[in-house]
């Protein structure tokens, strides 16, 4: 498998990590044809199979980049969803503005939810989010994969809009928690000293 350039060896990301052209991934089976493919990938291994040097450092930085595109790309929802859409050649109007007025609304009262909460470094409250977050992450991921399957472009396009926006305050909710821990952390720290 080494011996063909990235670029001509694989169809699209799914056919790169062995999945299905699907919504739903198996992120386990990912990450271990991540590593896999980093491995069989990796300049040492490349050089063997190459004669010229250079050309084998250019094969595995090539190899690398898109491995570690197409990981990111499946792994994440939002990222996944668009590239679906990309492969059925309906991506684009997913940069358009998000027109479901009750969904914004709710997000927007989310994200000053989770700003404050962080300002306040208010663990209890970016705890009662995070949930609230990823149901509907869930929600929207069900709608974009039935309506994938069902060739309903429109509410697939309005999903991953959606997703993008969820997956981002996810993020957030997640890094607000850190940090919040952290500094709880540092807080007991000065305790002992």
């Amino acid at each position: 498998m080494t011996d063909m350039t990235p670029e001509a060896q694989f169809d699209n990301f799914f056919a790169l990590f062995e999945q299905p052209v699907q919504f739903e991934i198996h992120q386990e089976r990912l990450d271990q044809h991540l590593r896999l493919l980093q491995k069989q990938y990796h300049p040492d291994n490349v050089a063997k199979n190459l004669a010229d040097t250079a050309q084998a450092q250019q094969h595995s930085e090539k190899a690398s980049a898109l491995i570690n595109q197409a990981y990111q790309t499946l792994s994440a929802p939002d990222s996944r969803a668009s590239y679906l859409l990309e492969i059925a050649g309906q991506a684009q109007n997913v940069e358009h503005s998000i027109a479901d007025l009750e969904f914004l609304e709710d997000a927007m009262q989310m994200r000053m939810d989770l700003d404050d909460a962080i300002t306040d470094k208010d663990r209890l409250v970016l705890q009662q989010l995070h949930p609230q977050i990823v149901e509907r992450l869930t929600k929207q991921s069900d709608r974009f994969s039935n309506a994938y399957k069902s060739k309903d472009w429109q509410t697939a396009i309005d999903a991953t809009q959606k997703l993008k926006f969820l997956v981002k305050l996810n993020a957030d909710v997640t890094t607000g928690l850190d940090e919040v821990a952290t500094a709880h952390q540092s807080d007991d720290d000065d305790l002992y000293v």
